[in-house]
């Protein structure tokens, strides 16, 4: 009997060890909208996800959904992670139109002149004024992309009468409220709808960076490009988050949080940004072999744009005054912050 209890507690307690071996590990299950070979999931959501493992002796993984595996929509993805139906979502908060006005700061036209500096200052805004608006999840990263531009598919776009009635599809409130301001209708839809809209006819273009054209074959469905000259911000970008569930973190042994913290912040913002920006010409060049046609709208045009779309700012600022909050100051500390990282 003796020999049957040792043997027993023997058993148990192996079993103990091998349960607190298994509690120790953990799976993340990640959640985003992007085919698979696009340049976000790849160039930063894997190499990410490869850096946790290794620093966390692969106690730590990820479980990568791409292309809304798991089911939602786009919109839908910050819930998911707010409300544990995933642990980590890689998405737009300008998919869920108004519910974070604060962070739109960047969507703003013509004010963010590049990727990495967008995605520093983005980084450095939130922790200033956006925690309250981002409560219910633990944000891992704020980014933007390259500088987005026109698409389309029957006209060439040389001015800003030649947009016109056009119906142009955009991301975000922010995007839309500028082709309105700019004369287009605009059409609001997720990205993995866009390719059928265009071929069909429902849209004439689209406002996109080249990032993300070749990923869903864009560039196939299009025959006319307009770039905004050099000298001038971007005509638009918008803001992305990495975003993880606040329980899960929190449930983490120390050992697991402090290879997230090391991970994520101003870090990953940062070399989110400098991987947007340096993806440009990749994903330009297969438009540029299809032969589509190019045409870079000069300096003097820009200035119309940014005329046309500035009333765009005075509405930002006063739904900030509306809040309770300093509109114009945090505008200014916008400018200021992408002054410091690199403002054209």
């Amino acid at each position: 009997m003796k020999r049957i209890l040792k043997l027993g507690a023997v058993a148990l307690a192996a079993a103990f060890t091998g349960l607190a071996a298994q509690a120790q590990e953990v799976t993340l299950k990640v959640h985003h909208f992007w085919p698979p070979q696009a340049m976000p999931p790849t160039k930063i959501l894997q190499p990410w996800c490869d850096k946790i493992a290794a620093e966390s002796n692969n106690k730590m993984k990820c479980q990568i959904f791409p292309a809304m595996q798991l089911g939602g929509t786009p919109a839908q993805l910050i819930d998911q992670a707010k409300d544990g139906v995933v642990d980590i979502v890689f998405t737009l908060p300008g998919y869920t139109a108004g519910r974070f006005p604060v962070m739109e700061v960047f969507e703003l036209p013509f004010l963010v002149p590049s990727a990495e500096a967008g995605a520093k200052a983005a980084w450095d805004f939130y922790q200033k004024y956006g925690q309250k608006e981002f409560a219910n999840v633990k944000p891992l990263m704020f980014a933007v992309h390259d500088e987005g531009y026109v698409h389309t598919r029957d006209k060439q776009i040389k001015t800003l009468a030649d947009l016109k009635g056009l119906k142009m599809r955009a991301p975000t409130r922010m995007t839309n409220k500028l082709l309105a301001s700019l004369g287009a209708t605009p059409v609001a839809m997720p990205l993995p709808a866009v390719s059928e809209a265009v071929s069909k006819g429902v849209i004439d273009g689209f406002l996109l960076p080249w990032e993300v054209i070749p990923s869903v074959k864009l560039h196939e469905m299009v025959k006319y490009h307009s770039e905004t000259d050099p000298s001038k911000p971007g005509l638009y970008t918008a803001v992305f988050i990495i975003a993880m569930n606040k329980a899960k973190y929190d449930g983490l042994p120390a050992d697991l949080k402090a290879v997230i913290d090391r991970n994520s912040g101003a870090g990953l913002s940062a070399q989110a940004g400098k991987i947007w920006d340096e993806s440009q010409a990749v994903g330009r060049k297969p438009a540029v072999d299809r032969g589509n046609t190019f045409y870079t709208i000069p300096a003097a045009e820009v200035d119309n744009w940014i005329k046309a779309s500035a009333p765009l700012y005075d509405e930002w600022v006063a739904s900030m005054d509306k809040l309770g909050m300093p509109g114009k100051q945090m505008l200014q500390d916008a400018r200021d912050l992408l002054s410091k990282y690199g403002k054209k």
